[in-house]
């Protein structure tokens, strides 16, 4: 048992090294080198399958194999329909590599763990992942409450055309930024774009999913605007906080405290 015991402690400590140093690097840079899961995927596979087939059963063996067969299959359809990055989506699939499996035998001080936990832990943490975004959005949602009590400015002026959807959606993703903010922070997106009707009137348009391309250039827009007295100087944007720093967070969410979502749900059910 002292040897499974320190394969798993070698596993966990593996992941967290590695998702951390993704993290790290996504928040500085906003990318991650592919040699990142290059080195972290084979010894997770190799440490698991180690452990697995000297003290697990057959059953364990193929459960793993189904572990990371649909939890790629989940990171792949994410990636492709625009709910993941390439990064977040690899780390998913190095997650079911590393830990399918709530590793029970090093942390012992729950008391129980999810039925999903047991056997496909991946999706506990990017459920945890998730919660932990939704508790950024209320963070955004609080910041332009704040901003609007201090400055008696409204928060969509010029936006009276704009969808409520969309209101609300730029409402929990982003907040107001001045144009030298803009300039000094690569790694804020915008969320307006505006459009010249003529030489005294223009059209600003709320921008759901913000783009990295041509982006100086619509700050610079902006910029011309701001300066010929067209627009205040505060104009929607998003920090565009990387999943991967949540996806991490989850992790470590999920070790400590488990499946969040069951853990409510076992609360509310007594």
């Amino acid at each position: 048992m002292e040897v499974q015991l320190i394969l798993t402690t070698i596993r966990t400590s593996l992941t967290l090294i590695f998702l951390l140093y993704a993290s790290w690097s996504d928040y500085k840079t906003r990318e991650v080198s592919n040699n990142v899961w290059l080195l972290f995927a084979p010894p997770a596979l190799a440490l698991t399958l180690i452990e697995l087939f000297s003290y697990g059963e057959t059953l364990s063996v193929l459960s793993y194999g189904m572990c990371f067969g649909l939890t790629a299959a989940f990171a792949v359809i994410l990636f492709y329909f625009g709910g993941f990055g390439g990064a977040d989506a690899k780390a998913l699939m190095c997650l079911a590599l590393a830990l399918p499996f709530y590793p029970s035998n090093l942390l012992t001080f729950l008391e129980r763990v999810s039925p999903i936990s047991e056997i496909f832990f991946p999706v506990t943490v990017f459920s945890n992942s998730v919660l932990l975004a939704a508790a950024a959005a209320v963070y955004m949602f609080l910041r332009n409450v704040a901003w609007h009590l201090m400055t008696g400015n409204r928060l969509f002026e010029g936006y009276e055309n704009a969808s409520l959807g969309r209101k609300v959606l730029v409402l929990i993703t982003g907040y107001k930024v001045s144009i030298a903010k803009l300039r000094e922070k690569w790694h804020i997106y915008l969320l307006e774009d505006i459009e010249e009707c003529n030489e005294n009137t223009l059209k600003r348009r709320l921008v759901v999913i913000p783009r990295d391309e041509n982006r100086n250039v619509m700050v610079e827009k902006l910029a011309k605007a701001v300066e010929t007295g067209k627009i205040s100087d505060a104009v929607w944007a998003t920090p565009g906080l990387p999943m991967l720093i949540f996806i991490t967070a989850g992790l470590v969410l999920a070790l400590l405290f488990g499946d969040i979502v069951w853990v409510c749900i076992r609360l509310l059910l007594g």
